[in-house]
Parts: C-alpha cells; sequence; structure tokens
C-alpha cells in the first residue's frame, strides 16, 4: 500500500527510472499492467499488511458472509508471528501475495537487503501455507530496481492498484472510504484497502471492515464480479 509519503520524496522520485516511480499515478496510467488494470467485468479486491489476529479474522468472517474472495498481500514478519491465519485464509479460498518482510520502502532500504525479504517472505509463504504466491506489491507503492528484479527471480508479477479507500488515518470512516473509493470502482479496477493497521493509526482497519458489505454490494449491482486478483485478467 501507499502512504505517508514525504514531498521532497515525491520530487526525488520524478528523477528516478521508471521503476522507481511507478506509485506515481500518471506513470501508473502507462503501465495499466503495473497497475493492476484487469478485465472489464471484474474488480479485484486486495487487503494489505497482515494478517494480524485483532482484525484479520474479522474481515475473513465478512468475506465469508459475503461469498467473496480477495488477494491479501502479507509481510512476512505477520505471517511468521501467526502462520495459523495464513493457512486459514488459504484454506478459505483467498490468495496470499507477497508485500515485503516489513513495512519498509525500497527506496531507502539499504542494497541487497529488499532482494533476500522479498525471497524469504515467498519461502515462508510456501513453507506456512503450501502454496507459492505469485504477486508483490512494494511497501509505499515505490517499485525499485532492485525490488522489480528480486520480484522477477522470484517468479512474482509486481502489481499496484487503481482505486484506494485512503483507510489508514485516524480520520477515516466507512463513509470516507467508500466516497474516496467510488470513482475507482469500475470494471478492470484493483482496489487497495487493508485488514490490519500495523502501519496505519490504531483502529483504521474498522472503517475498512464498516465499508467492505456496500463495496462490494455496490460493485455487483453494477454487474461486477469481486475477487482476487488471480481471477482478474491482468495480462503478462
Amino acid at each position: 500500500m501507499s502512504r505517508r509519503v514525504p514531498a521532497a520524496l515525491t520530487a526525488a522520485l520524478l528523477g528516478h527510472a521508471l521503476p522507481a516511480a511507478t506509485w506515481l499515478s500518471p506513470v501508473r496510467r502507462l503501465t495499466p499492467r503495473i497497475a493492476g488494470r484487469g478485465g472489464p467485468r471484474h474488480v479485484a479486491l486486495t487487503l494489505d499488511d497482515g494478517p494480524d489476529p485483532s482484525s484479520t479474522p474479522l474481515f475473513l468472517d465478512e468475506l465469508a458472509r459475503l461469498d467473496c474472495r480477495a488477494t491479501f498481500f502479507v509481510l512476512g514478519a505477520m505471517l511468521r508471528r501467526t502462520p495459523s491465519l495464513g493457512r486459514r485464509i488459504i484454506a478459505e479460498g483467498h490468495e496470499i501475495a507477497v508485500h515485503g518482510w516489513h513495512h519498509d520502502n525500497t527506496l531507502t532500504t539499504r542494497p541487497g537487503r529488499v532482494t533476500g525479504e522479498i525471497r524469504d517472505t515467498v519461502h515462508l509463504v510456501q513453507d506456512v501455507c503450501g502454496v507459492t504466491p505469485s504477486w508483490y506489491r512494494p511497501p509505499y507503492g515505490a517499485l525499485s530496481t532492485e525490488a522489480l528484479v528480486a520480484a522477477r527471480r522470484n517468479d512474482l508479477r509486481p502489481v499496484l492498484w487503481t482505486a484506494w479507500g485512503k483507510d489508514w488515518t485516524s480520520s477515516a470512516t466507512p463513509s470516507s472510504v467508500l466516497e474516496t473509493l467510488a470513482p475507482g470502482l469500475r470494471g478492470g479496477a484493483t482496489l487497495l484497502l487493508h485488514d490490519s493497521d500495523v502501519t496505519s493509526a490504531p483502529g483504521a482497519w474498522k472503517s475498512t471492515l464498516g465499508a467492505l458489505p456496500e463495496v462490494v454490494r455496490r460493485c455487483r449491482a453494477a454487474g461486477l464480479a469481486v475477487g482476487p486478483l488471480r481471477d482478474h485478467g491482468v495480462h503478462p
């Protein structure tokens, strides 16, 4: 996910090569594959920063009630703490993807660390959940050259988002999440939301959970299927 990016970093990224600036909106418009633009009748629901024992089980319960599946971008450090939640995510038909080991900006992390942490997270997902992840989303959406190379070496496809709910702030509410997402609730969208507040304002996940039923309802009312990235039709 992407948030709390200082203005100075925004300016600095504008001078980097394409892989270092893919989180920027103009660049994402020019790279629809990395943005997660999918099939015209499908919306990809993605959740970042878990699995969190305080909140992820409630999201899984609500998704089960809605009969909806999602892609969970997990942090290795969080999955190591609660491996049973990773197994539950898979057992209930959802998809697990890689968000990194810690929530570090790949543009400011010392060389070599990102490579090792992406590899370690992939191996942990394999060992704990019995599946091989297919997707990688860098923290803050800052896809450095090293992260891009490491993702490819681990057979991961980088993907960002086309719409977010700005659900990480202390002022977020279910209504504000819906209002922010609304312009992007269309076919082919990849939605960025969060099932944990580990890098957000305390309790921010409650706004996301409160908005989730209406997000799914609005998509379905428009004739759009809602599901994980594996069903989204993102071209290789």
